[in-house]
């Protein structure tokens, strides 16, 4: 019986240590997200900004090539990532109710509500409802 009882509390602390394991990746996952979602905003604010300079669109083919050749293997760089991040920050810094939620979800979703939805009433709803409910 002692036996018994022994293995449950080893099946159950096992069961913990791996929950606590899923919790810290899933939380880490997170940072990472917001970290990555802030950096396409600073590049999309900075493509952005020297477009209203009257830089030409041949910039952006540019940094990406430079981008992609500094850090090799790293994703994100193509050129028309880049504009996505350009038309992001120009459509979603206007509306201060969105601004705060760009962080909330992966980028991938963005780019759905970004492509599918153009008002930014629908916009919140579709990024706050993603966020709650979990939505792909």
């Amino acid at each position: 019986m002692v036996k018994i009882a022994l293995a449950n509390q080893e099946h159950q602390f096992i069961i913990e240590i791996k929950e606590r394991v899923r919790k810290a990746q899933y939380e880490a996952l997170k940072v990472v997200n917001t970290e990555l979602i802030s950096l396409y905003w600073d590049i999309g604010k900075a493509i952005v900004d020297k477009r209203k300079l009257g830089w030409g669109k041949a910039i952006v083919p540019k940094l990406s090539k430079e981008l992609q050749k500094e850090f090799p293997g790293v994703g994100g760089f193509s050129t028309t990532n880049l504009w996505y991040m350009a038309q992001f920050y120009a459509e979603y810094q206007p509306d201060k109710n969105l601004q705060p939620m760009v962080g909330e979800i992966s980028w991938s979703k963005h780019l759905v509500i970004l492509s599918k939805v153009k008002d930014p009433q629908e916009r919140l709803f579709y990024t706050q409802a993603t966020k709650k409910f979990g939505w792909t």
